[in-house]
């Protein structure tokens, strides 16, 4: 049995140890909203947070996982209230096709937690989620807005 803590909720799972992460969430606590993309954690359509960190759950066991603080896309809003990267995908059109858009938008919140008002560097160096559909610029664009909000 791994105890984890998704999104502020004790969750007592019986799997077996080398789980990935990802599986746990989608499967058997039932949050869909950190996709699947490559099961190899490079294109970051998986990624939750762990302990405040940007992390590709296709590749972390969850055995791993236990006894940390993991947040989903789905515990991201606060209080009814979306997060300003939320928000700012929102108000800047980014999702085109949207399936990357739930680990982007959880890399983008970590970036802008570690550093408040990122540079274009920082962003090209931190957000290495792939997205399919090419809205770097809107991508680019919103994490500019969201760190002035």
């Amino acid at each position: 049995m791994v105890k984890l803590t998704v999104n502020g909720k004790l969750h007592e799972v019986d799997v077996d140890p080398d789980t990935p992460l990802l599986w746990v969430i989608r499967e058997w606590i039932e949050m869909t909203g950190t996709k699947y993309g490559c099961g190899i954690a490079q294109c970051g359509a998986c990624t939750v947070h762990v302990d405040g960190v940007a992390t590709r759950s296709c590749s972390l066991p969850v055995s791993a996982a236990a006894g940390t603080q993991i947040t989903t896309i789905e515990g991201l809003a606060q209080e009814g209230k979306l997060h300003r990267v939320q928000q700012a995908w929102l108000d800047f059109d980014v999702p085109q096709c949207g399936y990357c858009q739930s680990g982007m938008i959880m890399a983008v919140a970590a970036l802008l937690k570690e550093k408040p008002k990122p540079t274009d560097a920082d962003i090209d160096k931190a957000i290495t989620n792939i997205c399919r559909c090419g809205t770097f610029q809107q991508v680019r664009a919103a994490i500019h807005a969201a760190a002035s909000a």
